[in-house]
């Protein structure tokens, strides 16, 4: 593995990654969180902008790291940090809409599931359709966590497209199917760390309802939208 280090989108040589990581997709997020949790962070990449620190979060060590917008862009990431750095878990902190009545702007939604439109799958050649799932004891600890902080949250499935403005009208079908909010990153994350035998989970905030057209601002996504990060550390 050390010989693929860097890589070239990660410019952190091989060590001075964690094998635990919370990433964001805006890498001026995974620097708030650099700030806030950890201490003595060094950043360790700056590769196209894409920031990542390296520090100790209650004595472990652990690595915050940018993964850009959409399932190809934290594809290659997470491809290169668990295959190559050697990473053994990854939870991402990010923003969705809300897809349900019941969940609200503001609330947590763990990410159990995700659907998708996307063609990712089909890399693996498996003949048929992937149930993208998070690991069962980062989602468990998770929903702990929110009991303990006493965070309002909701776990299920997601749903993640490779479009954000889409003219695809059936979209609205995956509310009737239950599904709690979109996002756009899940998928290849959590099919990355299926084929590379690792863990991964996705907690996020909601930003927008997509029901009601409610939304919080870009600054308030960038600095406020911490909760999400309370629980990704508490359980790593």
């Amino acid at each position: 593995m050390e010989n693929q280090c860097p890589t070239p989108h990660i410019g952190a040589k091989y060590g001075e990654i964690a094998k635990t990581m919370i990433m964001a997709g805006d890498p001026l997020r995974a620097k708030l969180m650099a700030e806030r949790f950890l201490e003595n962070p060094v950043q360790v990449n700056n590769v196209r902008g894409m920031l990542a620190f390296t520090g100790t979060y209650k004595g472990k060590k652990v690595t915050v790291m940018g993964h850009g917008m959409g399932i190809p862009s934290i594809g290659i990431y997470t491809y290169e940090l668990f295959n190559f750095y050697d990473v053994d878990t990854i939870i991402r902190v990010g923003s969705c809409g809300a897809r349900q009545h019941y969940v609200h702007l503001g609330d947590l939604v763990i990410a159990q599931g995700s659907c998708t439109d996307s063609n990712y799958a089909m890399q693996f050649n498996l003949g048929g359709n992937y149930a993208p799932i998070a690991d069962f004891e980062l989602c468990r600890r998770a929903v702990d966590a929110c009991e303990k902080f006493g965070y309002s949250y909701h776990v299920g499935n997601v749903f993640s497209a490779d479009v954000f403005y889409s003219e695809d009208e059936r979209k609205a079908n995956w509310t009737k199917m239950g599904v709690l909010a979109d996002e756009m990153e899940a998928p290849s994350l959590y099919m990355n760390a299926a084929r590379a035998g690792k863990k991964a989970l996705v907690i996020c905030t909601v930003s927008d309802h997509i029901l009601t057209g409610e939304a919080t601002t870009a600054e308030e996504r960038q600095n406020t939208f911490t909760k999400m990060m309370d629980v990704a550390f508490s359980i790593i």
